[in-house]
């Protein structure tokens, strides 16, 4: 009888709420955190990868290509690059559920490694202080955002299944504009770009939210996360890349 726990057989509604609200709490933090860690990475290879791949010409001060950035980005090995990010993402979708949770998080790292390198060229087409405002420009946009996705009443899923296929009619056009290389088509993707992304954000928090149940186990909630994370860091990275098109300063 020394053991009897009352709490056992009645728990207050806000008792259980409050917990309920604490793990919620865990769970979205581990997903930014994920997200955080997983754009620390893609920095930090794609500036990597740059220095390696580029050099100043001594005589004219313009930037050349070295041995590497030759073979990255002027040779067929580009498209490697520009697919692998993709395939990396259909794996993950489609393999998370047999992976273990280590596993799980290897792959996110790596992906945001891949992405880090096809993101190198970047450095080489805008200065560096552009680069830099127009990612905290993102960084606030994103924070905007996402809080409202956390936080608003309203259901985001009408939109949000608009905004899905937007996505996959901005990959489509981008896909044909590769061949046309029309700076009209690309400022007009990258200002509906923009708009998406941003819609997804908020779209996405919401679903990320919906997804917690606090009776997963560690291993589930970690995958849930994970997925979340992975949501979350692509709609902050096109958001980047297409505000950095209408914004960067171009070197």
């Amino acid at each position: 009888m020394a053991d009897f726990d009352s709490n056992r057989l009645y728990r207050s509604p806000t008792a259980v709420a409050g917990a309920i609200d604490a793990g919620l709490r865990k769970y979205m933090l581990r997903v930014y955190n994920y997200m955080t860690l997983a754009l620390v990475v893609t920095g930090v290879v794609a500036y990597g990868v740059y220095t390696a791949s580029a050099t100043t010409d001594p005589e004219t001060g313009r930037l050349a290509l070295t041995q590497l950035g030759y073979a990255l980005f002027a040779s067929p090995l580009k498209w490697v690059l520009f697919l692998a990010p993709v395939g990396m993402v259909l794996f993950i979708s489609a393999r998370l559920n047999r992976m273990s949770l280590a596993g799980a998080q290897v792959a996110f790292w790596v992906f945001a490694g891949l992405i880090g390198i096809s993101m190198a060229s970047i450095f080489m087409l805008y200065t560096a202080t552009s680069v830099a405002q127009v990612f905290f420009i993102t960084a606030a946009a994103f924070g905007g955002l996402s809080l409202y996705g956390y936080t608003t009443k309203t259901d985001l899923s009408a939109m949000g299944s608009f905004l899905i296929m937007g996505v996959w009619g901005l990959f489509l056009v981008g896909i044909v504009n590769i061949f046309f290389h029309s700076p009209m088509v690309m400022w007009i993707m990258s200002v509906a770009g923009v708009g998406i992304f941003a819609g997804l954000t908020a779209y996405d928090t919401q679903s990320i939210k919906e997804m917690y149940y606090d009776g997963d186990s560690d291993m589930v909630a970690g995958k849930k996360a994970i997925i979340g994370a992975l949501r979350l860091y692509l709609d902050f990275i096109n958001m980047f890349q297409f505000l950095l098109y209408l914004m960067g300063g171009r070197r």
